[in-house]
């Protein structure tokens, strides 16, 4: 019988500070509990996701490709705050979209992390399942510092952008 679980955000030892996990355990005990799949979401890069899909191919594990965002408000503006986004990729649409994202976060909104912002997200958010949940993401910050209408107003943003079936907290 196999596991109704399945882990969405998960980050390795290629989110550093952050993820200690290295890629093949974590495969390892995903089939071990049988898991039908696993995610991978490091911070700002998609360093592991060859490692995860042939790891997780051999032991017949579903990778599922994802990314944990930095969210500016404007990438283009050297400044710090962001919130974390978590996105998984949902079809091969969305695994190029992540891709994009991902490296423009590098290219045109580096600043301390690899940034995007709501304009890069609503350009390439097709095929993608954006999971809000992180402490660190807008809805749940908005929530733990008694903004409810705020954490409203970020929800009701990603669900414009990414769509209602898409957008989970």
């Amino acid at each position: 019988m196999s596991s109704a679980f399945v882990h969405l955000h998960v980050h390795s030892e290629y989110s550093i500070l952050d993820g200690a996990c290295r890629i093949p355990a974590l495969v390892e005990k995903a089939e071990r509990l049988e898991m039908p799949a696993v995610a991978l979401t490091d911070h700002g890069s998609l360093a592991g996701m060859v490692e995860l899909y042939r790891e997780a191919r051999k032991r017949g594990v579903k990778p599922l490709i994802g990314c944990e965002a930095y969210v500016a408000d404007d990438r283009l503006v050297q400044s710090k705050g962001y919130a974390h986004l978590t996105l998984l990729a949902e079809s091969n649409e969305g695994h190029a979209n992540l891709i994009k994202l991902c490296s423009l976060g590098y290219l045109e909104g580096y600043y301390y992390k690899p940034r995007v912002d709501w304009e890069l997200l609503e350009r390439y958010s097709k095929g993608l399942v954006a999971l809000s949940g992180c402490l660190s993401g807008r809805v749940s910050r908005a929530l733990a510092e008694g903004r409810p209408k705020d954490a409203r107003s970020d929800l009701d943003r990603l669900a414009q952008i990414f769509g209602r079936d898409s957008t989970y907290v």
